[in-house]
């Protein structure tokens, strides 16, 4: 179910698809941006002497830090493992950060090229109600909106 045109989302569910597997209840997602440099240009004739032109940049990107309730599904520990362990230079990833409607149907996707894991949390506090975590910080190389 799309949202209409001039509808706010609501954040129901959202989920991180790695080379098309899924995986789902993640309750937060932080870092998602891009943030080109700006280059700045000499004017080259005398009659634009007192002006600089700025013009936009190679881009920056973030790290997307993704938390979850901690369960049996161990897929962000193994692939931080395995890209830790990896003779490879980090075990790079297509993905996809996919956010959900009430309905469970995808509202928006968030592409991202390259991406590998560069941390790995337990959050682990005892004596509490609240629900054991585990995050996963993801560095990647571009970002684009589906």
């Amino acid at each position: 179910m799309a949202l209409p045109e001039h509808d706010t989302g609501v954040g129901y569910s959202f989920g991180l698809e790695i080379d098309g597997v899924a995986v789902r209840a993640i309750h937060e997602v932080s870092g998602l941006m891009a943030a080109p440099d700006v280059a700045e240009l000499e004017p080259t004739t005398r009659q634009t002497a007192s002006s600089e032109k700025r013009v936009p940049g190679r881009a920056k990107w973030g790290e997307i830090t993704l938390t979850r309730g901690l369960t049996a599904d161990a897929s962000f520990a193994k692939w931080f493992n395995t890209a830790r362990s990896s003779a490879k230079v980090a075990e790079r990833k297509r993905g996809a950060i996919v956010v959900y409607d009430y309905e469970g149907q995808p509202v928006v996707t968030y592409s991202i090229i390259n991406m590998w894991p560069k941390k790995y949390v337990l959050n682990l506090k005892a004596g509490e109600s609240s629900v054991l975590t585990e995050t996963l910080v993801v560095s990647y190389e571009a970002l684009d909106t589906d």
